[in-house]
């Protein structure tokens, strides 16, 4: 029997995905109570805005700083995964005891700095047990980030739960995340080789032409995702009010809504590994970006209308803008030499979550300006500049076989 198929790797799969699931649910965990967060310190929309942009930022500088060191690549990937989520539920609980809004800001820019040691070497930890059907299992993974990064809103529609409950059930989950992953991991039966420190190794991946073109495609994916994630509830909230006057009100409505678009995205992840490795990562790729790029254009036309056709929106939304995320790390794994795998999808993460700094900045803007109607709008051009690198993509992996092909008949 070889080692794909083990049925170990299944169980090892359901224990990171779970772990992953746990650790990544303190992403939005101020985010999930930001009305009363604005209600206690005064803050403006802006300032609300920025404590998940916050976020967003120390976790790019806490994948830059992984990937330049190599800690990927170095330290054992169960090891520094147990770590930074400990370490994240620590400042995660913080925010309780923060002064005021200076100090939470700080506080959050830390949780997203220890994040990035959750994230990308749990998809390594899959790639060691899955040589077949890699997109799947890191689909899974994924999806259960999805699901863990809504979790907060869920806790936060349940009645009469408010701001300490929803922030320290995302600090509990990330320590048990922790110990699952200590007690329960070891690497499986394809682990990435390892080298000595080297200065060389971003270089060695940003040399890869595929690397750079699966990279450039994640960003347009990148673009568009976590605007739509962090904005989501406000533009329900605006449309729901819209249709009623004005008049309506039902803030945990909103959030059990918001749970579900962006929770649905893990049934997203799982489907989207399934397809991809039947019938190719590209495709894939290509698929959901144009549904999601879609529906950034058709929530203009939406907003305001029926809750079940703007639901239905979201959820359909939730479903695609998540569905191809796994396959750009897959791209990465199999593109890269193997000793630079955990630099390689740091690099590809830490550029990704920089530019959704920007669109994060951009989408409350033109909501102030022109309306929530069209806030999200613009997302649209993400999706497009995604499906023409990943289209180069497709055609220079196609003349690469073709090549390799013709190299065997020979």
């Amino acid at each position: 029997m070889s080692a794909d198929t083990y049925s170990t790797r299944w169980r090892v799969l359901a224990l990171l995905g779970f772990a992953e699931l746990l650790g990544m649910s303190l992403w939005f965990s101020a985010s999930a109570v930001t009305p009363q967060l604005r209600s206690i310190w005064g803050l403006t929309t802006s300032e609300a805005g920025w404590l998940t942009t916050i976020v967003q930022f120390g976790f790019v500088c806490g994948t830059a700083v992984a990937a330049v060191l190599n800690l990927p690549d170095l330290i054992p990937a169960g090891r520094f995964f147990s770590v930074c989520a400990l370490l994240g539920a620590a400042v995660n609980a913080a925010i309780l005891a923060a002064p005021g809004y200076p100090s939470a800001l700080v506080l959050r820019f830390l949780t997203g700095f220890f994040l990035a040691g959750v994230y990308p070497p749990a998809m390594k930890m899959t790639a060691t047990w899955f040589r077949s059907e890699r997109g799947l299992a890191i689909g899974v993974i994924v999806g259960a980030l999805t699901v863990g990064k809504a979790t907060p809103y869920l806790v936060r529609a349940i009645p009469h739960v408010g701001l300490r409950p929803v922030v320290l059930t995302s600090s509990v989950g990330a320590l048990a995340a922790a110990l699952l992953v200590t007690v329960g991991y070891r690497d499986g039966p394809f682990p990435f080789a390892s080298r000595p420190f080297s200065w060389g190794h971003v270089r060695d991946v940003v040399q890869v032409r595929e690397w750079r073109l699966a990279t450039g495609s994640y960003l347009g994916h990148m673009f568009e995702l976590y605007a739509f994630w962090t904005w989501i509830p406000a533009f329900l909230a605006a449309s729901v009010a819209a249709s009623a006057g004005g008049r309506f009100r039902s803030p945990r409505l909103i959030s059990l809504l918001a749970f579900t678009t962006i929770a649905i995205g893990g049934i997203g992840s799982v489907w989207g590994g399934l397809f991809a490795d039947k019938r190719g990562r590209e495709r894939l790729v290509a698929i959901s970006l144009f549904v999601s790029g879609s529906c950034c254009l058709l929530s203009g036309l939406l907003f305001g209308g029926p809750l079940w056709v703007l639901g239905a929106l979201a959820m359909t939304w939730g479903f695609f803008v998540i569905s191809d995320s796994a396959q750009f790390s897959t791209l990465v794994t199999e593109s890269v030499p193997a000793h630079t795998v955990g630099t390689a999808l740091t690099v590809q993460t830490s550029l990704g979550f920089l530019l959704t700094m920007l669109p994060m900045q951009i989408v409350p803007i033109v909501a102030q300006n022109a309306g929530w109607r069209w806030g999200f709008v613009i997302l649209a051009l993400g999706p497009i500049a995604g499906i023409a690198a990943i289209r180069r993509l497709a055609a220079l992996r196609a003349a690469t076989a073709r090549s390799s092909n013709l190299s065997l008949s020979t």
